[in-house]
């Protein structure tokens, strides 16, 4: 998307790791950077003031100003520092699913903070229409593609601070039904592609 500088729009960034502390920055136009996720906040000459739209975006292209959405704020995991968002896990799964028969119905992430036994890890929790024919592979996949993509997550692997991701498969239709559960099914509620707590998780894992 290309953001418009010109019509009474004042654009600030706040970078998505630091979102939560207690005074962050806020970057201006000429202070963005390539590649970083930054929640947009806006203000107009229409009234609108310091207004967080709940959505993460990077840049594209500073000459001129394009941006892509790149998930929602409250929708990341950082309960080790790993600043994890939505776009990450998608193209993760996209590219573990790349040149095979593998089909994903609907998944979401979640952190396993106290396993019983072993580090914490984050869980996958996956509805298959078409699984694949070695789990741990594809799960290894998906946390290579993990782990090119976020230097906060391999470092939590690499220091021995996270195990490598878990799935958890999904029972047919175990999606549907915990949104059902919710009184949100229906086609204008989407399930989030991750959560920083296990509200969600803990349900679907006892499907």
């Amino acid at each position: 998307m290309l953001l418009l500088l010109n019509s009474g729009i004042f654009y600030e960034f706040i970078k998505s790791e630091e979102f939560s502390t207690e005074n962050p920055r806020r970057y201006t136009i000429g202070e963005v950077e390539l590649g970083v996720n930054y929640v947009l906040i806006l203000s107009t000459n229409a009234g609108l003031w310091g207004y967080n739209i709940g959505d993460t975006v990077q840049f594209t292209s500073l000459a001129p100003y394009r941006v892509v959405v790149s998930g929602r704020i409250k929708h990341y995991i950082s309960a080790f520092g790993e600043h994890v968002i939505g776009k990450e896990v998608e193209s993760a799964l996209q590219e573990a699913m790349e040149g095979s028969a593998i089909r994903v119905n609907e998944f979401t992430v979640a952190p396993q903070i106290n396993p019983t036994e072993g580090l914490p890890y984050h869980e996958w929790l996956i509805e298959f229409e078409k699984e694949p024919d070695n789990l741990a592979a594809f799960a290894l996949q998906i946390d290579d593609a993990m782990r090119k993509q976020n230097v906060y997550y391999d470092d939590l692997i690499v220091g021995n601070v996270l195990q490598k991701l878990v799935i958890t498969k999904v029972p047919k239709n175990g999606f549907q039904d915990y949104m059902k559960s919710i009184g949100k099914l229906g086609g204008q509620n989407k399930i989030p592609r991750l959560s920083n707590d296990r509200k969600i998780a803990d349900l679907l894992d006892r499907e």
